[in-house]
């Protein structure tokens, strides 16, 4: 089997349908979703119909969370709280109730999938460091986990009591070890490749290969003007920050 690794789709389309199409050409059999479905970009329902349709195990991403509840957003930065403000009217209530029953962590086959950390799935923390991904190896049950919610793509990689860890394009999973993966953004990448990104997880080869894809972000930049959304948005998806 080989699994699709989505997450931070973030409302942009034209980034999600790239990512499907090569998954497919791929021959991936599974896809799975990560959090944070919305947010961000202008498509929030036609994504969220697509992973729905596709009936992807997903869970809980932060933006999720916020554009399914009404949280006060005071205290966030101005650009993402507007974004989840007219994302929250987009959506039908059936669709916030659909983000509200997420669940913040699950197990696939035979591998885990969170949004955030282990340690604190609620609290969203961010996995940057190898101290960070440390806290998470502790309450890690099976071999592989995979995350999203920082849009930079890392893997950490825990043998006994040693951490070691930073970017990566593939690796092989090997016996006894653990492996904490960050799979990228697909939406809105953050490390300065603008390209989208998620992973392929070959179950029988033992195999974690990081894909990184061309879209038209321009094409989406400019839906997020239309939309009236911040044009801060639609500048940083040409720079992947």
């Amino acid at each position: 089997m080989k699994y699709a690794l989505i997450a931070d789709i973030h409302a942009n389309l034209e980034a999600f349908e790239v990512v499907l199409e090569d998954a497919k050409k791929n021959n991936c059999t599974h896809h799975v979703c990560l959090g944070d479905v919305v947010g961000y970009n202008p498509n929030p329902r036609e994504c969220m119909k697509i992973v729905r349709d596709m009936e992807m195990p997903c869970i809980m991403g932060n933006h999720d969370e916020y554009c399914a509840v009404d949280t006060d957003l005071s205290g966030f930065n101005p650009h993402a709280g507007h974004a989840i403000m007219w994302t929250r009217d987009q959506l039908s209530d059936e669709e916030r109730d659909w983000l509200k029953r997420l669940k913040y962590l699950r197990m696939i086959a035979n591998f885990t999938i969170v949004h955030s950390t282990l340690d604190a799935p609620k609290r969203w923390g961010y996995v940057m460091s190898k101290l960070d991904a440390a806290a998470s190896f502790t309450y890690q049950n099976t071999g592989v986990c995979f995350f999203g919610h920082t849009h930079v793509p890392l893997a950490f990689m825990r043998d006994q009591n040693t951490v070691i860890g930073g970017k990566y394009d593939s690796l092989e999973v090997e016996k006894g070890k653990k492996y904490f993966i960050n799979v990228g953004s697909v939406g809105q990448p953050r490390d300065g490749d603008p390209r989208a990104a998620y992973v392929i997880y070959d179950l029988k080869a033992g195999t974690i290969e990081l894909r990184r894809l061309e879209y038209d972000f321009e094409k989406t930049q400019a839906k997020i003007l239309e939309a009236g959304l911040p044009e801060r948005l639609a500048n940083r998806l040409a720079l992947g920050k």
